[in-house]
């Protein structure tokens, strides 16, 4: 697996196009993902240090898992089945034990954004997608 970290967040609204970026930790490849406007808002306010006066969704969980003496340990991006990505979430519980929680990568994403947890792609996912462009 290839730790990534956020690079980038593209809203564009006008097109409805949403996209964020992922870059290889301490490396030069890049995996853009497209995604829903309110989970591209949901990353790039937690971001940019917005609060909301009331909890947004992902706040809510973050919470919500705070307040069960969980935390999300690392989100791993999977799969990639007909254009679609699929992740994982890590959830650590209570007295050590991991969880696996099948997930959309925003959401994922938003999540690790405020757990401050690190984000891995399938290196297979990776070069499925350089093939892919490497066409065009």
């Amino acid at each position: 697996m290839i730790e990534m970290e956020l690079n980038k967040i593209v809203i564009d609204e006008k097109r409805h196009d949403q996209l964020i970026a992922l870059k290889e930790k301490g490396g030069k490849r890049v995996l853009p993902i497209v995604i829903g406007l309110n989970e591209a808002s949901a990353i790039k306010l937690k971001i940019s240090g917005f609060n909301p006066p009331r909890p947004l969704t992902h706040d809510l969980i973050f919470t919500m898992l705070g307040g069960l003496d969980a935390t999300v340990e690392k989100v791993i991006i999977d799969k990639l089945e007909e254009n679609t990505f699929h992740a994982k979430i890590i959830i650590k519980v209570a007295g050590g034990k991991l969880k696996t929680i099948d997930a959309r990568p925003s959401d994922s994403i938003a999540l690790a954004v405020r757990f401050h947890a690190p984000i891995f792609v399938e290196e297979s996912i990776i070069n499925q997608y350089e093939m892919f462009n490497k066409d065009k």
